[in-house]
């Protein structure tokens, strides 16, 4: 009865193992898509509401998925702070803090890091073709995210439990 027990639990703790890695796969494509709306709200309060890029982090903060809106939040909240810190400097300690956060793989954390190189640094036009080129760039890695979604989802439930059947098979 107990290594009856013992199988059970082995397999649905290595079908959980899958079932997580899968959905790392599926929520990735979601979070790349809230952070393109993000970029969009931002470019909109930056061109037509003339918002200063404190205060536009902090509405953008205010309006989009609670997953994405602390990076904004924070990005806005070091900008208003009296210590002096540049766009720049801001964004990438609020992305450092986020980054360990998100399901946001290295290339799409580039794209963003690149973004923040060119934020307040030249006026609104400007920068509002850089968020546009950031946007587009974060709508191809949300289309390969979809695509891999599409096998890796199915692989990774299917590998959790048939890895925890092949343990049970060889130790009992």
């Amino acid at each position: 009865m107990i290594r009856i027990a013992g199988a059970v639990l082995v397999i649905a703790c290595m079908g959980y193992l899958g079932m997580s890695k899968a959905r790392k796969y599926a929520l990735r494509p979601k979070e790349l898509r809230n952070m393109q709306a993000a970029l969009q709200i931002l470019e909109t309060e930056i061109i037509y509401g003339a918002t200063p890029l404190p205060e536009a982090m902090e509405l953008v903060a205010s309006r989009i998925d609670k997953n994405t809106a602390p990076f904004f939040y924070q990005a806005g909240q070091e900008l208003q702070s009296m210590t002096g810190c540049t766009v720049k400097e801001a964004w990438d300690k609020a992305l450092g803090v986020f980054s360990s956060r998100t399901l946001l793989e290295d290339s799409d954390l580039r794209i963003l890091r690149q973004l923040g190189n060119c934020l307040g640094m030249s006026d609104s036009r400007d920068q509002a073709k850089h968020l546009h080129l950031a946007m587009e760039q974060l709508k191809i890695e949300a289309m390969n995210a979809a695509e891999r979604a599409k096998t890796h989802v199915k692989l990774w439930n299917y590998l959790g439990f048939l890895t925890g059947l092949l343990l049970v098979t060889v130790f009992y």
